[in-house]
């Protein structure tokens, strides 16, 4: 919450963190304060499916927006936890004077009583749009008779056909009843009458094609769709950059491994090429040690695939809803690598280089490590790159293994720049 009021806010450190203390009451978060988030599964649990989603809620209105448009906050949710959701919801739209506006698939007796007003629906046509009272005696009307201990909803969703008929029935009589004139006028409010249903009325799609036809420059005058951000590209790039960088510290296997994984192929590297031999033995040996390298290094990135992903989703969400800019992401996102890289190619270079016995010059290894550190970045590039082309993990291996597979033959070691018809 915190780094989405930064994001979102402009605002002094003190104000952001009464702000985000204060959400977190309100929320009722106040307990897992200091709990991981958690991504659901036994790696790491986490908070409970009720409390995540207060937390992706409190995310949403940590700036504070009028309007609050939620698709299915309780799915997946028990009895309980949904009704809390929806309890607190209720709080914030009637405290703050806020507009909530949720979908919601069988809501219990609890939940129903707490909506000011339920829109029903069913197969794009409004069924019932006002208060469950209303709906209750609409229901009587038809001659439907509400069962005891039944919410009045699900009953109205288990009768939707009996509905749906009775509204045919009668806006069949009301066009038989309705004068000349009344049909005329609205035939004139469209040319043609394709847009009308066989019950008289218009689904949601179809009002939604029918209002194209207003003049959109008129809608236009005046309007600004610019979007605003509350900060500016390089603030964004900073707090970007600390997130990132907590990410990386978090995943602490991944970090690890590579840590060891480097270290230990340049131990075992050194160890098998050592004091390499001059002339063209030697020479030889180089070349194929130097391309070996830059086979393992390209190839030992692809890791970084799973983990854009994985974020994209959340990027794609944060940067439709304004919270930065797409050039912030990327330049964070490559600032961030560049020390954690960095270390790598020290580790892997150091042990390599000197038990070789390549050119004892310091400055010729610091050239080295310098290709090493560059070669590591690019692959990482080229990966969190196409990764962001791709749909899924198994369509972005298999094409960043074939722009893997072109970097090694293009290289120079396989066949010179030459010789390439």
């Amino acid at each position: 919450m915190m780094f989405s009021a930064k994001l979102r806010l402009n605002l002094p450190q003190e104000k952001l963190c009464s702000k985000v203390k204060s959400l977190i009451q309100e929320l009722g978060l106040s307990h897992v304060a200091r709990t991981r988030v958690g991504d659901g599964d036994d790696r790491v649990r986490g908070i409970s499916g009720g409390e995540r989603r207060r937390v992706s809620v409190g995310v949403e209105v940590i700036h504070d927006p009028k309007v609050l448009i939620l698709d299915e906050a309780t799915s997946g949710l028990d009895s309980t936890s949904a009704l809390q959701i929806i309890g607190m919801l209720k709080v914030m739209a009637e405290s703050r004077g806020r507009t909530i506006i949720l979908s919601i698939h069988q809501p219990g007796f609890g939940i129903v009583k707490l909506f000011n007003s339920i829109l029903l629906l069913a197969n794009g046509s409004v069924l019932h749009h006002g208060t469950v009272d209303l709906l209750d005696v609409n229901l009587r009307l038809m001659g439907l008779e509400l069962p005891l201990h039944v919410n009045v909803v699900e009953f109205a969703m288990e009768s939707i056909e009996t509905i749906q008929q009775q509204q045919q029935q009668k806006s069949q009589q009301v066009q038989v009843k309705a004068p000349k004139q009344l049909l005329g006028t609205m035939r004139l409010k469209k040319a043609d009458d394709q847009g009308e249903s066989r019950s008289g009325k218009f689904t949601l799609q179809q009002l939604f094609q029918q209002s194209k036809v207003f003049d959109i420059e008129n809608m236009n005058v005046g309007m600004d769709f610019s979007c605003h951000h509350a900060n500016s590209r390089l603030r964004e790039t900073v707090i970007l950059a600390h997130r990132f960088s907590k990410n990386i510290i978090r995943t602490k296997e991944l970090f690890a491994f590579r840590i060891i994984q480097m270290l230990i192929s340049g131990l075992i590297l050194g160890s098998i090429y050592g004091n390499l031999k001059d002339g063209i033995v030697g020479a030889e040996q180089r070349v194929g040690l130097f391309a070996f390298i830059l086979t393992y290094l390209l190839s030992s990135t692809i890791e970084a695939l799973p983990i854009f992903l994985q974020e994209r989703e959340i990027l794609m969400k944060e940067i439709s809803s304004g919270s930065y800019r797409v050039s912030s992401y990327a330049i964070a996102n490559g600032l961030v690598y560049l020390p954690f890289l960095l270390i790598l190619a020290i580790l892997f270079a150091v042990p390599l280089y000197w038990l070789i016995g390549l050119n004892p010059n310091f400055t010729a290894f610091l050239h080295f490590l310098l290709l090493i550190w560059l070669i590591l970045y690019t692959a990482n590039s080229v990966v969190v790159c196409f990764s962001a082309l791709v749909p899924n993990f198994i369509v972005g291996n298999s094409v960043i293994a074939g722009v893997m597979g072109s970097s090694f033959l293009f290289s120079g070691y396989f066949i010179s720049n030459h010789e390439i018809p």
